[in-house]
């Protein structure tokens, strides 16, 4: 059997690597056309920075795949015809496959701005748009960011460190508050304030304008403001990467449609990973565009694929990122706006720059968020799934502290300071 794999992100690896695990017999292919070998995606800031080499961003050494007979096709696919089980390359190639896994991965938004194909225009999420930004960096004397959340930032602190001046653009009135609660929202925009980056809230992109030579030369925005520029960063959301795979007759919505088992509904056929849409059998459509849940996927897959027939789970949520020097870090169900039956409580530090949320329903604890410090993930889940009640949350705050005097000194002020609040 041999088993091709359409991607080498974190999803496609883990295929693979619990494919080998399983199987010594099973020939693997893992397709790319972004680069030879699998690397760590959120190290991308870091390679500009300076922080980190592409080679030290890559988790096993070049020899790892052939140790275990995991072939690499470096190669960007035109089609996939199912009916003749091939991928078809753009260089007029081909690759037969018995069983097909679409680990895809996502694309940047593009909303039909005007000027958005000049050169010049990107958004940060894949090693050519590394090898585009740096080409470009000698001649940046301003940057236009659209779009907040955290690609946005990332970019934006990636520019910052080279002392390139940047503008970001952000439709909504606090900077990702469509994830982040008001509290939190502020706080990151005070960040963004702090550090000098020219933050633009309540203002849209309308048009980019072209410098006549086919590049970036400014853009005008919602306010009627035009911002002279020498690149714009694109960070509006990302899609599930589906364009090839509903041009091939696999069935789409937003993302590629799987089962709990990631089966698509076309036999031999499968995906997972930020590509994925998943229907459960209570109706609930769903993508996970997380690192960890990608790998997840990835191990479950690989187990079906050999005849394991074990459904996919979503597990608790969890996602951590960092704003500039404010670390963040969500579990479980925090919404961003109110919601009947469910309440917090938030301690904010009088610095301004750490906050602990702590979320409930009727007394039931389901779920927090945590900026400037850190909590230890397996005690946070474990209380989550055992339904603790708020009070034990709060009694016991401080064990989910990191070890550190730093994290441990702020947890027992956040600790007292819940514990006024829940009297």
């Amino acid at each position: 059997m041999h088993v091709v794999i359409l991607g080498n992100g974190i999803t496609g690896v883990t295929v693979a690597r619990h494919l080998r695990k399983a199987s010594p017999d099973v020939k693997i292919t893992i397709v790319s056309g972004e680069s030879d070998h699998h690397w760590s995606r959120p190290a991308l800031m870091y390679i500009y920075m300076g922080h980190m080499r592409y080679q030290d961003t890559r988790p096993y050494e070049d020899h790892f795949w052939a140790d275990n007979r995991i072939g690499l096709r470096r190669g960007w696919v035109k089609r996939i015809d199912l009916d003749a089980h091939q991928l078809q390359f753009e260089d007029g190639t081909s690759m037969a496959w018995d069983k097909l896994v679409l680990a895809t991965g996502s694309v940047p938004n593009r909303f039909g701005w005007p000027g958005q194909d000049l050169d010049r225009v990107q958004g940060m999420y894949s090693l050519q748009d590394l090898i585009s930004l740096e080409r470009a960096t000698p001649l940046l004397r301003r940057v236009v960011i659209v779009g907040g959340g955290l690609i946005g930032i990332e970019m934006a602190e990636m520019l910052h460190s080279r002392h390139i001046p940047v503008t970001m653009l952000v439709r909504e009135d606090l900077y990702w508050n469509n994830v982040l609660p008001t509290e939190e929202s502020a706080m990151v925009g005070r960040a963004i304030a702090r550090a000098g980056i020219d933050l633009r809230l309540k203002t849209e992109l309308v048009e980019i304008h072209d410098d006549e030579k086919g590049g970036v030369a400014g853009v005008t925005t919602s306010t009627g403001e035009r911002i002279d520029c020498d690149l714009v960063g694109l960070t509006a959301g990302v899609r599930p990467n589906t364009q090839m795979a509903a041009a091939s007759g696999i069935p789409t919505k937003r993302g590629i449609l799987v089962d709990e088992w990631l089966k698509t509904s076309i036999p031999d056929v499968y995906a997972a990973g930020d590509c994925a849409q998943i229907a459960h059998s209570d109706g609930e459509h769903y993508g996970e565009q997380v690192w960890y849940s990608g790998r997840a996927q990835g191990e479950v897959l690989a187990g079906n694929i050999l005849g394991a027939d074990v459904p996919y789970k979503r597990g608790i949520w969890f996602n951590s990122a960092k704003f500039l020097h404010v670390e963040y870090q969500t579990y479980g169900t925090v919404p961003s706006k109110p919601q009947d039956g469910i309440s917090s409580l938030y301690w904010e530090h009088a610095d301004g720059n750490r906050s602990v949320r702590l979320v409930h329903r009727a007394g039931t604890f389901v779920g927090a968020n945590v900026m400037g410090l850190r909590l230890r993930h397996r005690v946070c889940e474990k209380w989550i799934a055992e339904e603790q009640p708020l009070s034990y949350v709060i009694e016991h705050f401080t064990e989910a502290g990191f070890d550190g005097e730093f994290d441990r000194r702020h947890a027992k002020t956040a600790q007292a300071a819940l514990h006024g609040m829940a009297s």
